[in-house]
């Protein structure tokens, strides 16, 4: 019961995620903000006011409709403009939006986490087959099925509803029958931002408001749309209920599983079923799209900016400090990294939520040698690609057979699982306290000869990837990314050649783990969590997806913003926020794009 309780209120979230999707196309990540923010104003309207003003249950439903009026403003003002933007920069809008909200809600509720009011009329419990069971979980348990009635009867027996399912099924024939696509998304958006506020305020007596709860709610959230179908309500339900209950059950068998539980379900539904429990396949007008301009070897205006910027970074650093050098280290490395992921992006057209899993293996795979065999670096370094290759072999033979949304799902949950067995397997990886004293050897361990190390071996293999998608492997990667139907009917093998992208990617990932475990001199699982992905996906949007140069501008340029505002504001969150919503509306090509358009 305590397990329906809690997927009753997991759906309220994935309800409106999946309305949002089903029309709009939209990922949007900014969807666990909404719920973050349901549950601060409920708090406040129920806590804050004077009493008798709005009472609890006014002021649950209040926050709602607030919640629903801040994602209307958000749709008019930042969504509608970038609707024809590619998917991937909507999902980068939408996380410029979760570290705005995050910062907005630090600065107005403070760090600390609040503790709401029991509900009234439910403060108490009563006996289930003998056992005492609190009254607002079953109110929760209530709450799922009747929200999904009142959407069933919205969506079938009302004209709005009848637009709304026709948008999901087609959306452009739609459009072309003269319906107000504009005025339907926006109330489309305004439903689902209140179903996810009403799912954050249902939680105030349930458990502490916090600064963690968008990103903790919308993996999950992201998990149950998926494992159900993208755009079907009733698949939203039923894959809720399906992770609630093995959630329950885990932590009564197998406690320790739990933290993964919901990502194994999803790669093994998304390996069984491809479009999830209750999905269909996405219809022809979904399908097609603009086919994407073949990339072009780097100008020559470009290509002398490149190697001038190669040249400082050889002649500067010996005049600096340490610090800058630690700097230039992790720039050189994450230049590597975001070049390894927009190499299945760009070329293969296959987007990953989940990199971070092989450059944390890769760091993974060189701390181990020297934790249980006390291997040098040299012999790490060697291990590193090894360890992250292993896995892309791996993880790559299912993730290649999907395509969208449910390919980079898929690489999330296997990301997830990666980096439940690196935080819960002690005895191997010393679990969150992670694995210390991997250094150097001797002859690397003054930082500027490591920095120097690190430069000729990310250079070397950034360049290695840049002569893949020149070489013929590279052309074919794109046939099979542009018209995969005529790729096969003229003797190509879609899938290995995409298997092979995916392992050589993650490969280059893996090199670019092991410098990072030997530049830190220590590894831990957060190395391999979602944020590091998200790292990775800013990178390359940022830089521009189909440009060859666009993941080393996008490196250059987010880690530099990164450091810069971590290190002279308190809510850098919030300005770096700012700067990936006016690159996004601004120069949608990615910096790199921009300046090739210019040049």
């Amino acid at each position: 019961m305590s397990g329906l309780a809690s997927a009753s209120s997991l759906f309220l979230v994935a309800s409106g995620l999946t309305v949002i999707f089903g029309v709009t196309r939209i990922v949007n990540f900014a969807h666990g903000s909404f719920y973050m923010l349901g549950a601060y104003l409920a708090w406040t309207l129920v806590t804050v006011l004077p009493r008798g003003h709005l009472g609890f249950w006014g002021g649950v439903l209040a926050a709602a409709l607030i919640v629903g009026v801040i994602g209307v403003l958000i749709e008019v003002l930042l969504l509608r403009r970038i609707y024809k933007a590619p998917e991937l920069f909507q999902l980068l809008a939408t996380f410029g939006v979760v570290l705005i909200v995050q910062d907005l809600a630090l600065l107005i509720w403070g760090p600390q986490d609040l503790l709401g009011p029991r509900a009234p009329g439910l403060r108490g419990a009563t006996e289930v087959l003998g056992v005492r069971f609190p009254l607002y979980e079953l109110f929760l348990i209530a709450v799922g099925p009747v929200v999904l009635g009142l959407l069933w009867l919205l969506f079938h027996r009302t004209r709005w509803g009848t637009l709304v399912r026709a948008a999901t099924a087609d959306r452009e024939m739609v459009g072309a029958l003269g319906v107000n696509q504009r005025m339907l998304f926006t109330t489309v958006f305004f439903l689902g931002s209140i179903l996810a506020g009403l799912g954050g305020a249902l939680q105030l007596p349930r458990e502490s408001v916090n600064l963690q709860m968008d990103l903790a709610v919308i993996a999950e959230a992201f998990v149950v749309v998926v494992v159900g179908g993208l755009g079907s309500l009733p698949g939203a339900f039923l894959a809720a209920m399906l992770i609630g209950q093995m959630q329950a059950f885990g932590i009564l068998i197998f406690p320790k599983i739990t933290l993964v539980l919901a990502f194994l379900v999803m790669a093994a539904v998304l390996v069984v079923r491809p479009h999830g429990l209750l999905g269909r396949p996405p219809s022809s007008a979904h399908v097609a799209q603009a086919v994407e301009p073949p990339l072009e070897a780097t100008p020559g205006w470009g290509r002398w900016l490149l190697l001038a910027l190669l040249a400082l970074a050889v002649l500067v650093p010996p005049f600096l400090g340490d610090f800058a050098l630690i700097v230039f280290t992790e720039i050189a490395i994450m230049v590597l990294f975001a070049a390894s992921l927009h190499f299945i992006m760009g070329p293969g057209g296959m987007a990953s939520f989940g990199h971070a899993a092989y450059f944390g293996l890769g760091a993974y795979g060189a701390a181990l040698l020297v934790k249980h065999f006390a291997a040098p670096m040299e012999l790490g370094l060697v291990g590193a690609p090894f360890a992250a290759g292993l896995a892309g072999v791996v993880f790559g033979w299912f993730c290649v057979r999907l395509s969208g949304v449910y390919a980079a799902m898929l690489t999330l949950a296997f990301a997830q699982i990666a980096w439940s067995a690196a935080f819960q397997w002690v005895e191997l990886t010393g679990g969150d306290n992670g694995i210390l004293g991997v250094w150097p050897s001797a002859w690397a361990q003054p930082k500027l000869v490591f920095y120097y190390l690190t430069l000729a071996l990310c250079v070397a293999a950034t360049l290695l990837l840049r002569r893949a998608i020149f070489a013929p492997f590279g052309y074919a990667l794109r046939a099979g990314r542009d018209s995969p139907l005529r790729a096969e009917a003229i003797g190509m093998d879609g899938f290995h050649i995409r298997w092979a992208a995916f392992t050589l990617a993650a490969v280059a990932a893996g090199i670019a783990g092991g410098l990072f475990a030997y530049s830190k001199g220590s590894v831990f699982p957060t190395y391999m969590a979602i944020p590091r992905s998200v790292d990775a996906l800013l990178m390359v949007l940022l830089g521009g997806v189909q440009t060859v140069s666009g993941p080393i501008v996008g490196a250059l340029a987010y880690t530099w913003i990164h450091e810069q505002l971590m290190r002279l504001f308190d809510l850098w969150r919030l300005l770096l926020g700012t700067v990936i919503l006016l690159l996004v509306l601004f120069f949608p090509q990615g910096l790199a794009g921009v300046a090739r358009r210019r040049g």
